[in-house]
C-alpha cells in the first residue's frame, strides 16, 4: 500500500521547518492535538529529506505523516495490513 498525499496547515518556525498543526484525509479534517515523535531520513542516492512526524489527532488516534522537501508535498504513511 503506498502513502497517500493530504492536506496540512502547517506552522513554520524559527528555522523554516513546517511543524503540521491540521491535515485532511478522504474530505475529513483532523486537528494536531500533540506531536509525539519527529525524525529526519535521508535518500543517499538522491539526498531526498523527508521530516516525519507521529501525531495524535483530534479524533483521538494516532497518525503517521511526512512532509517530502525535495516535492514540498505532505503524505499520509498508510499502515501496513497483515
Amino acid at each position: 500500500m503506498m502513502d497517500e498525499m493530504i492536506e496540512v496547515i502547517a506552522y513554520a518556525g524559527y528555522r523554516g521547518e513546517e511543524i503540521p498543526r491540521t491535515f485532511s484525509l478522504h474530505g475529513k479534517r483532523t486537528e494536531v492535538v500533540e506531536i509525539a515523535s519527529a525524525w529526519t531520513e535521508e535518500d543517499p542516492g538522491n539526498r531526498a529529506r523527508k521530516r516525519f512526524f507521529k501525531v495524535r489527532g483530534s479524533d483521538g488516534r494516532a497518525h503517521q505523516i511526512y512532509h517530502d522537501e525535495q516535492t514540498s508535498a505532505w503524505f499520509y504513511v498508510q499502515k501496513k495490513q497483515e
